[in-house]
């Protein structure tokens, strides 16, 4: 995908995509046997992944440095919307009505694919001046052409051998791969998809008063609420002061939620008043998540790396994280009912704060930076 977003760009890869999980959904909504589910999750999930990787890239290149971070926090609030949509829908409509909605989806996506610019950083790279200096202007950042013209040289005598070799021999790569990759594995470390997956076997241990179901759709709107704030904020506070409250806030409300499942299993009559707690510590958890610690590592991808290896890095860092999901995920689901949900809970918990002092150490801030600013700091 990386050769293809380069060669024929960012737009006609977005656009295929939709056009992939089109029909991935079809598959399913016709599926007649088992085989043709595992075919259409399979188109789904690549397509999914193509469509990940293409927006950060495509994001990073066409926002000016004032918008960026929005923009690219913006990706984060849309998957919580399609999580309170599956939270809302997934539990009370059929499987068929699902995938309708998956289709309807699909079509405006590549509705709104049609009205999009192509990235300038692609005209870069096909050595296409005249098509610089129009998206550019189109996209108000007539200050930047100049800029653009004088690496387009570099950028087209690029070839995929030498950028592969220079996402690990340049300084600035090599530091931009290390911190998206930690970062992004600690983000998955935190539970956040283990919790989700196993949230009706959590309220279940933990007794809770409250339908499974309406916990998460509660859970969801929160969710939305921590997402939607972050735009609001990321470039005036900045990305790493989010991310470190963010990430203390997960810590804090999985510590508490391991503190509630170790009580209820040394027998202690405390937990008889506090069966809501679960409940508003997951809330708890999902607001500080969604603020910062499900979307900065995201944004920052889109930031991090030169212009000729962004697509490869993007790819390497999102391939890593999806990796590092699965084993928590799959990790969650063996040990949960085994060593005892305190353990895991306490576990993510220090994850999260390791991530605080991650984020301390080592992520460079890149409020207000260009993307040439943020690869001379890096080096």
């Amino acid at each position: 995908m990386t050769w293809l977003s380069n060669t024929k760009g960012r737009k006609p890869c977005l656009i295929a995509s939709a056009l992939l999980a089109l029909l991935g959904y079809i598959i399913l909504a016709t599926a007649q046997n088992l085989a043709m589910l595992y075919i259409g999750r399979f188109l789904k999930s690549v397509a999914t992944g193509t469509i990940n990787i293409v927006n950060f890239v495509y994001i990073g290149e066409i926002a000016s440095p004032k918008i960026r971070g929005i923009l690219l926090s913006i990706i984060g609030t849309m998957f919580t919307v399609g999580s309170v949509l599956i939270y809302a829908t997934g539990p009370y409509i059929s499987y068929h009505g699902t995938t309708y909605i998956g289709i309807a989806l699909c079509i405006l996506h590549l509705i709104l694919m049609s009205w999009i610019p192509e990235s300038p950083i692609f005209y870069a790279l096909q050595g296409k001046d005249k098509e610089i200096v129009k998206v550019l202007e189109d996209l108000g950042r007539s200050q930047d052409v100049d800029e653009l013209l004088e690496m387009k040289k570099e950028l087209a005598e690029s070839n995929t051998k030498k950028e592969w070799l220079e996402l690990f021999s340049v300084r600035s790569n090599r530091k931009a791969l290390f911190v998206v990759v930690v970062i992004n594995a600690l983000q998955h470390g935190s539970g956040v998809m283990a919790v989700i997956f196993f949230s009706a076997a959590i309220f279940e241990m933990a007794g809770s008063p409250i339908d499974g179901n309406i916990s998460m759709i509660i859970i969801g709107c929160c969710q939305l609420v921590g997402s939607t704030v972050t735009p609001f904020f990321i470039e005036s506070t900045g990305r790493k002061k989010i991310l470190i409250i963010s990430s203390a806030t997960c810590c804090l409300s999985m510590f508490v939620l391991g503190l509630y499942f170790y009580l209820d299993l040394i027998g202690n009559s405390v937990i008889n008043y506090i069966m809501w707690l679960p409940l508003v510590a997951l809330i708890v958890f999902y607001v500080g998540y969604d603020f910062g610690l499900g979307s900065i590592p995201n944004t920052i991808i889109g930031e991090m790396f030169t212009t000729s290896v962004r697509a490869k890095g993007s790819t390497v860092a999102m391939t890593s994280s999806w990796l590092c999901g699965f084993m928590v995920t799959t990790a969650f689901g063996a040990l949960l009912e085994t060593v005892g949900g305190h353990i895991l809970f306490w576990f993510f918990s220090g994850v999260c704060a390791f991530a605080v002092f991650f984020t301390i150490f080592f992520i460079p801030e890149t409020k207000g930076k260009t993307l040439l600013e943020i690869q001379e700091a890096l080096s």
